[in-house]
């Protein structure tokens, strides 16, 4: 069984950042499973709220939008008013805990790593 779960990554050590930004990241309302993976395309479809992503910038909300389960197992981030989906490396993969890395492509077509910083049930 699937919980929602807020979960909070900031933009980690890169090249543009060296020692990462705690004012760049995501905000995601994701349903995970007892070990803190993403649950599959289901539960999205079973929970309305599951899925929505706030993108901020310099700390400031810059994009609203939603994780999507795309063509060949690929998650997507779609934001209102932009072309191209950003999309998550290997998301479905990954364990949504404090320290955890994931890495998104970009609206540049970079890579960019992203720190899970928290993840808290929600009620």
């Amino acid at each position: 069984m699937s919980r929602l779960h807020h979960v909070r990554m900031e933009l980690a050590r890169d090249a543009g950042a060296p020692e990462g930004d705690r004012g760049v990241g995501y905000d995601l309302v994701l349903p995970l499973d007892a070990e803190r993976r993403l649950a599959g395309p289901a539960a999205f479809a079973e929970q309305p709220q599951a899925g929505r992503v706030r993108r901020f910038r310099d700390g400031e909300t810059e994009a609203i939008g939603q994780l999507k389960h795309g063509p060949g197992g690929v998650w997507r981030l779609e934001f209102e008013g932009e072309p191209r989906p950003e999309v998550a490396f290997r998301l479905g993969e990954e364990q949504f805990r404090p320290g955890e890395y994931i890495a998104i492509r970009e609206a540049d077509g970079d890579f960019h790593p992203y720190r899970v910083v928290s993840t808290r049930e929600l009620g």
